[in-house]
C-alpha cells in the first residue's frame, strides 16, 4: 500500500509524463519521456500494476494501464499515462490544450490471482468495491477495475458479464470452462479538482 504523499507523488509524475509529452519537439516525442528528475520514494523501485485514467469534466478521456508487475512503478506510471493520454484506441490523442481540464487518476493494482472455482460459483469469490476482474480466453482478455463495478451498482454477475464483453467474449463466457476468471484489488489516487 502506497502512503498518501507516496499517492500524490504518482499522479504528479503521470502529469509531468503527459505534459512533457505533449510539449516536447516532435523528433523527442516520438519516444516517452523518461520518468520525473526528482527524487521518488523507493517504492517507485519496486515492480507493480498500474492504470492511469485520465477525466475530463467528469466524462472518461483515455484509460491504459499493465495489470502486471512487469515493470518498476516509476516506469509503469510514465507509460500507462502517456498512453492513456495519446494511445486510448476510443479517444482521439489528447491535445497539450486539454492540459489544464484533465483530472488524472492512478490505480495501484496487487498482482492478479486466478480464481479456482466452478464456473457457477465466481460470483461469490467476487468482493464488489474491494476486486477489479481479468477475464481471458484464448487470445481474448478483458480488464475491469474495481471502481468499475462500484460506479455502475453492478452485482458480481453483472460485472463478470461486463468484464467479458470488454474481452470482446459472449457476456456469458465466464460460465464456460476455458475462461480463465482473476480477480485484483487496488489503490485509487486522484487529483482534486
Amino acid at each position: 500500500m502506497l502512503t498518501k504523499e507516496e499517492g500524490e507523488a504518482g499522479l504528479k509524475l503521470a502529469r509531468e509524463a503527459i505534459k512533457k509529452y505533449l510539449t516536447e519537439e516532435q523528433q523527442v516525442r516520438l519516444k516517452p519521456p523518461e520518468p520525473g528528475g526528482e527524487v521518488l520514494p523507493l517504492c517507485f523501485e519496486e515492480k507493480g500494476g498500474v492504470f492511469v485514467t485520465l477525466n475530463k469534466h467528469g466524462t472518461l478521456r483515455g484509460c491504459i494501464g499493465y495489470p502486471y508487475p512487469v515493470f518498476k512503478l516509476k516506469e509503469a506510471i510514465v507509460g500507462a499515462a502517456v498512453s492513456a493520454a495519446v494511445s486510448d484506441p476510443r479517444f482521439p490523442p489528447v491535445t497539450e490544450e486539454e492540459l489544464g481540464d484533465l483530472r488524472i487518476e492512478i490505480t495501484i493494482l496487487t498482482p492478479p490471482r486466478v480464481l479456482r472455482a466452478k464456473p457457477k460459483d465466481l460470483p461469490a469469490q467476487i468482493k464488489i468495491g474491494k476486486h477489479g476482474l481479468i477475464v481471458k480466453r484464448g487470445m481474448q482478455q478483458g480488464l475491469l477495475l474495481p471502481q468499475v463495478a462500484t460506479e455502475n451498482k453492478w452485482s458480481a454477475e453483472e460485472f463478470l458479464c461486463q468484464t467479458c464483453w470488454k474481452a470482446g467474449l459472449p457476456q456469458d463466457a465466464w460460465l464456460q470452462e476455458g475462461t480463465e476468471v482473476s480477480t485484483f484489488e487496488g489503490q485509487i489516487f486522484k487529483e482534486e479538482k
